[in-house]
Order: C-alpha cells, then structure tokens, then sequence
C-alpha cells in the first residue's frame, strides 16, 4: 500500500534539519507540489494526490508516457495544476506546460513550447508574469554545443512570449554541473529559490540591476536532494521538496536569508 511520506523540518540559520513528521509516495520521483491540504507526489506521466494531515493517497491522475514523457515541476496557481514537461533525455530539447484540474484529476490542456531555450523544469507566477527555467546539460542529455552553462531563467508573458532572460552565476552552476536547475519557485521575500539535480541545497537569487546574470545571495541546506520544489501556500516560508532515493515528500522551513547572512 502507498503511504505518502511527508516531511515537516525547521531550519535553524544554517543548521541541519530535524524530522518532525514523515509520510511516503511511489511518484516521489521528479518533484511535489502543494496546495496546503494536499501534497502531489510528480512522476514523469503519473501524479499522486496526497492528504497532507493523514497521508491517505485520495486520488490520482495517469497519462500515456508517449505523451508525458518527463513531467517535472508542478505548482497550483489559480486552482489550476501547472506542470513543466519536456522530452528529456532525447534532444533537440522540446518543453510544453501541461495544466490539470486539481480537484478532478483531470488533465485539461497543453501549451506547447516546442524547441528553444532547453528543457524546462519549473514554471511560476509572479508580478503578472510567466517564470519558467530552462535546463541544459553537460554530457548525457545535452544538445550539440552546449552545456549547463546555457540553463536560462525567462520571463514571459500571457501568451507565453519571450520577454526577458538571466543565466545563473558561476559559483551555483558549479555546485549544479552536469545537470542543471531541476526546480525553482520566487520566495515571499522577493528571491528566487532554485535547487540542482542531486545536491542538499537550495539557492536564494535575485535579479541583478544590470547585466544578464542572476545574483547569489545565499546558500541554504535542505534535507533532500534537489529536484523539482514547490512553496507551501498556507505556511509561510515552507518548502516542498523530495528524496527521490527514498521515495519521501519532504516539507522544511526555511530561515529568512537575512537571518542566514549574519
């Protein structure tokens, strides 16, 4: 039987973690996002929907791989599930954002993104607009001629259209290399947070004043290994990660930057 594996944790500055509730999912394994009772557990064409009080699995959505073959990222915006999804690890890259209804489980449409900037991982909304990453990498899964120094950050608008773009500073595509930015979301506090594909952090960025490359402002630890992530809607500063290794939904509280950077 699937137990969902949820995980509420505090960060103390930049203290490690400690467990406080645990619950776990088989769809554990790209990323989960939140609506603040429930908790859905993202596999590349399937998703879990979760009651986060009991952990009882209450529904659950499926779709032809063919179709669906790596969803990412998920986030409820406008009671609308808004997925990223690609074609990884096949290139050239496609990306498309897949749109479900939450409480029916229903998927519901597809905007296509086609070929571009890279794969995408993550959408968000924030100030009226589009937020999307877009990953490349280094190696296995990269196009010709790049490498994870092209993941990009776009700003887009309603019809989804190319706006604005930053790349990421050197000292978080180190960290990230040879994947990419698996998950990002914009904080309560202006910053935009992002993690890697396999390493226990997340990094707090802000846009920069001039030029074209996102600013490091801190570096926090989380108990679960990057991936697609997901900010809690009802509890301030709460954010939604997984252990894929594990096959845990791992919620944990994190510090103001502020606090960190003293």
């Amino acid at each position: 039987m699937r137990k969902l594996i949820f995980a509420c944790l505090l960060l103390s500055g930049a203290a490690n973690a400690q467990a406080m509730h645990t619950l776990e999912a088989d769809e554990t394994r790209q990323g989960v996002a939140s609506d603040g009772i429930h908790a859905y557990a993202i596999d590349n064409s399937r998703i879990g929907k979760y009651e986060i009080k009991s952990g009882k699995r209450v529904a659950g959505w499926e779709g032809p791989r063919a179709l669906f073959p790596h969803m990412n990222a998920c986030t409820l915006i406008e009671k609308r599930l808004y997925c990223a999804a690609s074609n990884f690890p096949k290139v050239p890259m496609t990306s498309a954002v897949e749109i479900f209804d939450p409480t029916q489980m229903k998927h519901l449409t597809t905007i296509s993104l086609g070929i571009g900037t890279g794969s995408l991982t993550w959408v968000d909304r924030k100030d009226g607009f589009w937020w999307a990453g877009f990953a490349n990498y280094a190696g296995k899964a990269g196009e010709p001629g790049k490498d994870h120094r092209y993941t990009t950050v776009l700003k887009l608008d309603d019809q989804w259209r190319r706006l604005e773009a930053w790349t990421l500073p050197d000292a978080v595509l180190e960290r990230m290399a040879p994947m990419s930015n698996s998950g990002g979301g914009w904080g309560d506090d202006g910053l935009l947070y992002l993690t890697g594909h396999d390493r226990p952090e997340v990094y707090a960025l802000r846009l920069p004043k001039a030029g074209s490359t996102l600013e490091l402002v801190a570096t926090l630890p989380i108990p679960f290994e990057g991936q697609a992530i997901d900010w809690d809607p009802k509890q301030k500063r709460l954010l939604w990660g997984i252990s894929r290794k594990e096959r845990k939904a791992i919620a944990v509280t994190l510090p103001d930057v502020a606090d960190v950077a003293r």
